[in-house]
């Protein structure tokens, strides 16, 4: 159910912390939605030609999409969460990361042949 996909500009980036990035975020989305983690998914693509404010310094766009309704309060403490952890692993600013928040409704989601 819950879902991250990033995108950046970053190059340069070992498997080791691509990897290391998506598990600390799948853990935390899971902590974040009260989910099990065996239904989170998380995505990360590189090299992604992008601009912010005019230039191509390292950039990041995130979705971040779940089942149910997401209050302010959530969105706000995951975003502090989730640029940090970007801001951390992957060196890019966090006035430079944009984080788009979906709820989705449960008909509207597919899984293992079934909606939710």
């Amino acid at each position: 159910m819950p879902l991250i996909k990033i995108k950046s500009s970053v190059s340069e980036i070992s498997s080791s912390v691509v990897e290391k990035l998506l598990t600390s975020l799948s853990f935390k989305m899971a902590k974040h939605f009260c989910k099990p983690e065996s239904y989170v998914m998380t995505a990360f693509e590189h090299d992604v030609k992008m601009t912010f404010g005019g230039t191509f310094d390292p950039v990041c766009y995130v979705e971040i999409k779940n089942i149910g309704k997401m209050t302010p309060e959530q969105t706000k403490s995951i975003s502090k969460d989730f640029c940090q952890e970007i801001k951390d692993k992957l060196g890019v600013p966090t006035n430079r990361i944009y984080i788009e928040f979906t709820n989705a409704e449960a008909p509207m989601w597919g899984w293992n042949g079934e909606t939710f």
